[in-house]
């Protein structure tokens, strides 16, 4: 089985990709401060935060996902907003209370999920995403549900935050087909809350 250098250097994976619509379309209600992103991969959610204005710590493993990472920053004229660090995520040491927004994509962090979110800052938000088990014929993701979440799994493991969106869904991309899930939450409790105003997508 190929390691994850292996994968982002023969290009297996997409070394420029768009960030999720949802992040874009709630970004602007994000607090200002620094984000973190979590397996950060090619950079996809780290260069999108980091040319909002954000500081962006981007943690992967794989030093060919963090040089095309680098690189894409260059291109994009944010070198200076993104501190690539290759760490273990299973092992990494996360702050407490330290950034604005925290995101990861594709990566199952259930393991490390409170510690993830213990990284939050008060009324900071936490965007996750990831393939989902399902019955459906599906060509995209891990090839064993191992590595995907159940149903409503990623929901309930959240629900100590204030959910403000979640789907679980099939989806069509780049000619092949998947089911994913994804939340978008804030670290902030209580019946009487204020909440974002968000354009219809």
């Amino acid at each position: 089985m190929p390691t994850w250098d292996e994968r982002f250097r023969t290009g297996e994976y997409p070394t420029d990709p768009d960030p999720d619509p949802l992040l874009e379309r709630y970004v602007d209600s994000f607090p200002e401060g620094r984000a973190l992103d979590v397996a950060t991969g090619t950079g996809r959610n780290a260069i999108f935060l980091a040319e909002e204005g954000y500081r962006v710590d981007a943690l992967d493993q794989s030093r060919a996902g963090l040089e095309i990472t680098r690189e894409n920053a260059r291109e994009r004229g944010v070198a200076e907003r993104i501190e690539p660090i290759q760490t273990d995520v299973p092992r990494h040491v996360f702050p407490k209370e330290r950034y604005a927004v925290v995101t990861t994509s594709f990566y199952r962090a259930l393991d490390r999920l409170s510690d993830i979110k213990a990284a939050l800052e008060p009324g900071g938000y936490l965007f996750v995403q990831h393939h989902l088990r399902t019955s459906d014929d599906v060509d995209r993701g891990p090839s064993t549900d191992r590595y995907r979440f159940a149903a409503n799994e990623l929901l309930r493991a959240c629900l100590d935050l204030t959910v403000l969106y979640y789907d679980e869904r099939t989806e069509h991309s780049d000619g092949r087909r998947g089911a994913t899930v994804r939340v978008l939450a804030r670290n902030s409790t209580g019946q009487h809350q204020s909440y974002p105003e968000i354009p219809s997508s």
